[in-house]
């Protein structure tokens, strides 16, 4: 049986065997939604109380050391069932959903969220497995709530409005690509209301290639020593592999919290993506297109280091 096939058959059984997924999916289905028209893009505010458990996680060291990690077999519900891939990952239901279908892809080790070489090319041969699928990993300093367990997560295509609006061709005249071959390019736009590296390529190994040497520019741009502050989204279309970096400076904004004036947002891939989960309805209800805008600024990386970051990609 195709993955494909393995994760649908999980799905039905994870849906109607397990009350909170069969739950959590039905009020999915009745969230509000809300666009809001940016400058050059879509956002798409849902009204999600159930990611508040994500948006509100401690992910410092000590919170994460005092805590049971969720990801860990034993540490799961009974309910939780799995299917393995490579020997080196297992794919299951999101209990708490943003998307209409939505997979976390965890290690069967405890080991650091870092997106390592063989990660790179883990996360595009799965987008190859599952054409109908996008993957999405997030930093441990930018949205991943299990920052000690690798994990990529997967939601139905279809949903982010990015994945669509980065394939314009107009987006892509050979000034705003950094290096491009006959099988394909890695460029740099601001042009869809945040910077954004992209990469589409024919072969996944030239898209290995281009995010290997992109992480490494990244890092030496901004002095991390493990891994840069990003958030990432990859997809298979047709024959292409498709990768979008958000380069990132902040973790949360400094409007992060719950009390008055504060907002209850933790921006990660999914939001970078066009689609802002808020848990609080004060949030969905008074979000604007200005502050949605401001917050992508605040969030994302400068001018100054988007220059270095280049610089140091085609010195690599």
């Amino acid at each position: 049986m195709k993955l494909s096939e393995q994760i649908d058959a999980l799905i039905d059984r994870q849906l109607s065997q397990w009350p909170l997924v069969r739950d959590n999916y039905a009020a999915l289905e009745r969230a509000a939604l809300r666009s809001v028209s940016l400058a050059h893009s879509e956002v798409i505010l849902q009204h999600n109380p159930e990611r508040r458990r994500s948006s509100a996680a401690r992910v410092d060291a000590a919170s994460l050391a005092a805590r049971p990690c969720f990801l860990c077999r034993e540490h799961q519900p009974a309910e939780q069932e799995t299917v393995e891939w490579g020997g080196a990952y297992k794919i299951q239901v999101n209990p708490y959903p943003i998307f209409p279908a939505h997979l976390t892809i965890a290690s069967l080790t405890h080991e650091p969220q870092r997106l390592l070489p063989r990660r790179i090319d883990h996360m595009l041969q799965l987008a190859e497995l599952l054409p109908d699928w996008v993957l999405f990993y997030n930093g441990p300093r930018c949205g991943a709530s299990a920052p000690d367990h690798m994990h990529f997560q997967a939601g139905c295509k279809g949903f982010l409005p990015l994945c669509d609006e980065v394939l314009d061709p107009a987006l892509w005249p050979d000034d705003e690509r950094l290096e491009a071959t006959g099988g394909g390019f890695i460029g740099m736009t601001q042009r869809l209301d945040r910077p954004l590296f992209f990469i589409r390529c024919e072969r996944r190994e030239l898209a290995g290639y281009y995010l290997a040497r992109l992480q490494l520019a990244m890092m030496q741009a901004c002095g991390n020593v493990d891994e840069p502050m990003q958030n990432l989204l990859c997809w298979q279309d047709g024959d292409y592999s498709n990768i979008v970096v958000f380069p990132r400076r902040k973790h949360r904004p400094d409007c992060y919290g719950e009390g008055e004036g504060q907002r209850l947002l933790s921006p990660a891939s999914v939001d970078m993506g066009g689609v802002w989960a808020c848990a609080m309805r004060r949030d969905y209800d008074t979000l604007t297109a200005l502050q949605l805008q401001a917050l992508y600024d605040e969030l994302c990386a400068d001018n100054a280091t988007l220059v270095r970051i280049i610089d140091h990609f085609y010195q690599t």
